[in-house]
């Protein structure tokens, strides 16, 4: 807290460096650029005690940001991360708006509860569940600034035995006009509330573009690191749900819990080069009367003969001024050169994707042999283990496409598209023992093919469709469509916008859940394919602030994670005193459909601000696929401004869901499972957590404190099957943008 004290009393002298026409609502990351107000451009400068007898140098800060896809098609995106609105949330494992199932601890892995938010399980597993720490080359921000730009920030809570940090940075810069390069870094170290669950991550990312007429470049380079301990959850739930059934009070370090020594890494690199030629045409731009140049008066045509005794003949002479005049007016009308743009007609497209992941489980001492639901699978006991597996896929992505808008009858983009990947999978043998390790190799090559039709200029209708179809490997016959679109149309003063998403899928499941061995979960499974259909749509008013999004899923063969128990009973052999646990892969013959509907509904009135989102699903079978019924956010808060330049928030939110049998956390697989409903479940919810906040923005600087889960005391208090909400505790964040 001294941290962020300090760096806020050393920003007010600060704040006349700073723009005084900038704020957080015009820009995602720095000014706004309006060329008829230059006062609105960075240039006006508070004067107060200062020589206003000197020049301020002028610090440009306007900006570009685009994402890209597998093709290297641009999309506008704004950096969201320095927007000053739910800043308290941005840190939370459990998301803006407490949408997510986690450990309790900043770092470990998650779960979304609304089912249209997961990710069906893919060959990267196990680093699925760290999502919101995870960076692909797909989530990179490129940046076209005309300022070096640097975001810095800063969150901690807790002391030197439970602390949670963060540390993140954002650097662009530009080469010139056409390049621009940059990288991010993310380090993040938390202990825990509770014991044996402390996480480090680090990770990095280097990115740069070039773009021109005829050839694009995008390339990022990333590298990741997570180590997870596991604890297994506490012992007892009693602990947090009945705490005066004890004879003391015991505070979150004095709660056992089921594992120490445990531990998941996992070690991740990817490279990413999407270049592509273009071929098309110059095109005359076509210009207002009003800013085409005038053809010059008399005087200043005849202002090019230089040499005197010549130019006073030809005034002498009516005849020879006239023809001497239309030759100047002809030769100024040749040296004008009309503005031109390059409009693409066809592009060759080539994308290099290269990933690298190893995953290691791993303890560092003895684990009770009554935890698990069988004898151990390579070694003679569970001691003392480390697991290994490795995954690396190359994709060479080959692409043709017709551009969009060359001319009047081009309303869309055409991308026909051809990928190879090679995949090798490193696991261990049965022939793995206490003193080496045994490994064999899997290499799959997989060829598809398929197209692409994009519209997204204009303002009414945009849309996207593709078709892919896997021709040759292992996975032959897998195929995938999917497409979405909005359409927008005016409604009195704003827009009305109407989104669409649907997809259908026949795939083969991960590998993963195909084939893993190690010493404590081991299965090769045969399972055929799983066919996804989804249709979902979402309605959005920006006048009232409203946005209503329903969706249906139907799946058939779903593959899914699932934990096996074996009790263990006392010495009267009948009362069960825990479970021996195991997990499994699963897959369900029958189909199963969820329905979801959300409703976002954001009030104000002066400066009170209440923010709304509820969900409802449902899910045909609760056995296999366990959802809440209901999950809420709220949000009032009170937002107004302190000498017209600091921006203030003060609120409480609460996130809120129904009780249900939420899926519990394996920690040998590093992953979600659905709980043996033939053993007793568990189940978490009914449960509101409350946080309270201040958020504050000054010019370039915010910063939060917040207190999460003020109302802690007895109830079923988790975020997960046995793995209890962190007690109170404040939470201070700190971001500061910087251009020069």
């Amino acid at each position: 807290m001294s941290f962020i004290l300090l760096l806020l009393c050393l920003q007010i002298p600060l704040w006349a460096q700073f723009d005084e026409g900038n704020s957080f609502g015009n820009s995602e990351f720095g000014d706004s650029y309006d060329p008829n107000n230059p006062n609105a451009n960075g240039t006006q400068r508070s004067t107060w005690g200062r020589d206003t007898s000197k020049v301020d140098h002028y610090v440009p800060t306007e900006f570009y940001q685009w994402r890209i896809d597998e093709f290297g098609n641009i999309e506008r995106h704004e950096f969201n991360d320095t927007l000053p609105h739910l800043f308290q949330n941005f840190n939370a494992t459990d998301g803006l708006w407490g949408e997510y199932n986690y450990l309790g601890n900043l770092g470990s892995p998650r779960m979304a509860r609304n089912f249209l938010d997961r990710e069906p399980l893919e060959d990267e597993l196990f680093i699925q569940p760290f999502d919101y720490y995870h960076t692909t080359p797909e989530s990179i921000l490129f940046t076209n600034t005309k300022s070096p730009l640097t975001n810095l920030q800063y969150h901690e809570c807790g002391s030197k035995q439970n602390g949670q940090d963060r540390v993140r940075a954002y650097f662009a810069t530009n080469i010139n006009k056409q390049a621009g390069l940059g990288f991010k870094i993310d380090y993040l170290y938390a202990r825990g509330y509770y014991n044996n669950q402390a996480n480090s991550q680090f990770g990095g990312a280097l990115f740069g573009y070039y773009l021109s007429d005829h050839y694009d470049l995008h390339a990022v380079a990333n590298w990741e690191h997570m180590k997870m301990g596991e604890n297994g959850g506490i012992t007892d739930d009693t602990y947090i749900t009945n705490p005066e059934s004890f004879p003391r009070s015991f505070s979150s370090r004095d709660i056992p819990t089921v594992l120490s020594q445990v531990w998941n890494r996992n070690d991740h690199q990817t490279f990413h080069l999407n270049h592509r030629y273009n071929v098309g045409f110059y095109r005359e731009i076509e210009v207002p009367d009003s800013l085409k140049p005038v053809m010059p008066a008399e005087d200043e045509l005849l202002k090019g003969i230089k040499n005197d005794s010549l130019l006073q003949a030809i005034k002498a002479d009516s005849t020879r001024l006239s023809l001497t005049l239309d030759s100047l007016r002809l030769q100024w009308q040749q040296s004008q050169v009309a503005p031109q743009e390059f409009v693409p007609v066809t592009s060759f497209i080539h994308t290099l994707s290269i990933h690298n992941l190893e995953h290691e489980n791993y303890s560092r001492g003895t684990v009770d042999q009554s935890y698990f639901g069988h004898a151990p699978y390579i070694r003679s006991s569970y001691g003392n283990w480390g697991d290994e597996t490795t995954n690396m896929a190359v994709k060479n992505t080959f692409g043709v496409q017709l551009r969009e808008g060359f001319n009047k009858w081009a309303k869309a983009g055409i991308t026909l598209f051809a990928s190879h990947e090679y995949e090798r999978i490193k696991r261990l043998t049965a022939q793995t023992t206490d003193t080496e390790d045994f490994f064999e190799t899997e290499v799959e090559n997989h060829l598809t093919v398929g197209g692409e039709i994009q519209k997204t200029e204009g303002s009414l209708l945009h849309y996207n469709a593709r078709g892919e179809f896997w021709a040759a490997g292992p996975k032959i016959g897998d195929f995938s469509l999917d497409g979405d679109g909005e359409l927008n149309f005016r409604l009195g003063k704003d827009t009305l916008q109407l989104a669409a998403t649907a997809f259908f899928k026949n795939r083969t499941p991960s590998h993963y859940l195909e084939s893993y061995h190690s010493q404590t979960v081991w299965w090769d499974n045969e399972l055929h394919n799983e066919t996804r259909t989804r249709l979902e749509g979402r309605l959005s008013y920006d006048r009232t602030n409203t946005s209503l999004r329903f969706g249906v899923e139907n799946l058939t063969g779903y593959a899914y994670l699932a934990t096996k128990l074996r009790p263990n009973y006392g010495e009267d052999g009948t009362t069960i005193t825990s479970y021996g646990r195991d997990v499994q892969v699963l897959q369900h013959d029958g189909g199963i459909q969820v329905m979801s509907a959300s409703l976002d509904q954001n009030i104000k009135w002066g400066i009170f601000h209440w923010d709304n989102s509820i969900t409802w699903q449902n899910s045909s079978n609760e056995t296999v696929l366990p959802l809440p019924a209901l999950s809420v956010y709220t949000n009032p808060y009170i937002l107004f401004n302190i000498a017209k330049v600091l921006r203030v928030e003060l609120g409480a939110d609460m996130r809120y869901f129904t009780s249900y049998y939420a899926p519990d956390y394996a920690p040998f697989i590093n992953n979600f499972a659905v709980q043996d409903a033939s053993q007793a479940r568990t189940k978490i919810g009914n449960y509101p957590i409350i946080n309270a906040y201040a958020n504050l923005a000054i010019k370039r600087v915010r910063a939060y404190v917040n207190a999460t889960h003020v109302n802690a005391g007895a109830g079923n208090a988790f975020w997960a099957p046995h793995y209890p909400i962190d007690p109170m505790s404040i939470h201070f964040g700190l971001s500061w943008n910087f251009y020069d």
